[in-house]
This record gives C-alpha cells, structure tokens and sequence, in this order.
C-alpha cells in the first residue's frame, strides 16, 4: 500500500502538469491557473491550489474526501507527504518561472 501512495503522489503532480499545459492556450488552462506568476509567493499558493484540485480530482466524492480528513489530518507522516506534494508542485511553478530572476 506505501508503494501505491507513492506512486500516487508523484503521479498525481505529473498528471496536474499534464493537464496544464495541454490546455489550449500555451501555459495556461481552461479555467485561468498558468504556471507563470510574478513571484515566488504567488508561485507557492499556485503550488497549493494545484495540491488542493488534485486531491479534489481524484477523490471527486466530497463526502468521502471529508470523511477522510479526520484520519490524515492527525497523522503526522501524511501530511509530511502532501507538504512534499505541494514542494513538487512548486519546484514545477518555480522551473516553469526560472525561479524569479530578479528576486
């Protein structure tokens, strides 16, 4: 099961990616998101919402989603995995936005 959440959390982000910048418009999606932001904070809640759709994606039963909160919500090993998600995201963001030069 470890192994098939692991799989799942780097899948997930990949897919998200996927999705993105299959979107008609280059680098941007159907429903606004783009990867590119002007800054690195706008690029980290970019990450965090990219985090928050995949998990409403594969779990589109929100009843189920929240009964499954209370269980993750306390055990600190998963939500160091979906702090690690949301890092992948954003290591995506910053590429995709050469890691704010200037900055």
């Amino acid at each position: 099961m470890r192994d098939f959440s692991r799989l799942l959390c780097l899948a997930v982000p990949l897919l998200a990616l996927s999705l993105l910048l299959a979107a008609p418009t280059p680098g941007r999606a159907q429903d606004g998101l783009a990867l590119q932001t002007a800054t690195a904070e706008e690029g980290f809640a970019l990450a965090v919402e990219l985090a928050r759709r995949s998990v409403t994606t594969t779990q589109p039963d929100r009843d189920v989603l929240f009964e499954l909160r209370e269980a993750y919500a306390r055990d600190p090993a998963l939500l160091i995995q979906a702090s690690s998600v949301i890092a992948d995201y954003f290591a995506i963001v910053a590429a995709a936005n050469d890691h704010w030069r200037g900055d």
